[in-house]
């Protein structure tokens, strides 16, 4: 195997095995699954390792170029998309939720109550689904029945029959993350001003959700960034092969794997009870072990 999707293997390993560790910690203390930014960051746990699971396994498909029949490719690009837009959804939901608390205090309990939680997360998939639903409306619509059960090399390519299919497809995905990057603008410029004309003592809880604001930015920052990898890439590999492979290998670990593996820091490690459960329960593991 390359070296490169050899360390590919490394890294998704690793970041699965912290998220499994931290979606565990979330289930040991009630206080993490009746609270709104917990249960969000847990969705974002989950979506994340259903991404890297199926995103690797296309990455090994497409490395040893084998060739799996349409339905099984339909399913993982349907989960793929889907998840593709759960995670900065999710964060975005998670910048609102931080905005409440800081500059409407009142009403965080009533808005962040778990019956609005649950409400959210049906809303982020719902959302999130549009994309993958416009783009198999159409490939439903001009596929033959014949062509599901043939072998293929699984690619977001086969379901973009048309060209202008790819180019509507790129608009929708910049088109919502243009409305994430507004939302938590808007957070970290209310949040912001929260901040100064906050007292001393709460001065340090703001500033630390402003921070954590500007970290999930700077997350969807780099899923943006992932939606045009294939244009940079089109270009490139009518340049230069070996340049060709580099760039998106640099690609992938810069704006696939690197936002995806965020989210365990910003919270599992920065949140302080989160934290504390989470070294309680990784001591437990080896002193039984020992």
């Amino acid at each position: 195997m390359n070296n490169k999707v050899m360390l590919i293997q490394v890294f998704v390993v690793l970041f699965l095995c912290i998220n499994l560790l931290q979606i565990t910690t979330f289930f040991s203390k009630e206080v993490f699954y009746s609270t709104m930014r917990y249960v969000l960051f847990a969705v974002t746990l989950v979506s994340d390792c259903i991404f890297l699971f199926l995103a690797d396994i296309l990455l090994i498909l497409s490395y040893y170029r084998f060739t799996i029949q349409m339905w099984l490719c339909l399913i993982i690009y349907i989960v793929l998309s889907l998840y593709t837009f759960v995670t900065p959804a999710t964060l975005t939901a998670m910048t609102l939720e931080r905005y409440v608390a800081i500059c409407l205090p009142l009403r965080h309990t009533e808005l962040c109550s778990p019956r609005s939680t649950l409400h959210g997360i049906l809303i982020i998939h719902s959302l999130s689904s549009l994309p993958c639903i416009v783009v198999l409306s159409i490939f439903f619509a001009s596929a033959s029945s014949a062509s599901y059960t043939q072998g293929r090399l699984c690619t977001v390519e086969l379901f973009l029959i048309h060209m202008w299919l790819g180019h509507l497809r790129s608009a929708i995905n910049q088109f919502y993350f243009l409305i994430m990057c507004i939302t938590i603008v808007f957070s970290y410029v209310k949040i912001m001003r929260a901040a100064k004309a906050a007292s001393a003592e709460d001065k340090k809880s703001t500033w630390r959700g402003l921070r954590t604001v500007g970290l999930h930015a700077f997350q969807l920052l780099l899923s943006l960034i992932q939606l045009w990898c294939p244009f940079i890439e089109a270009a490139v590999l009518q340049i230069n092969l070996m340049l060709f492979i580099n760039i998106r290998f640099f690609n992938y670990i810069t704006f696939i794997l690197a936002p995806r593996c965020l989210s365990p820091l910003i919270y599992g490690l920065r949140d302080e009870m989160f934290f504390h459960a989470l070294k309680r329960l990784a001591l437990c593991g080896l002193r039984k072990k020992h």
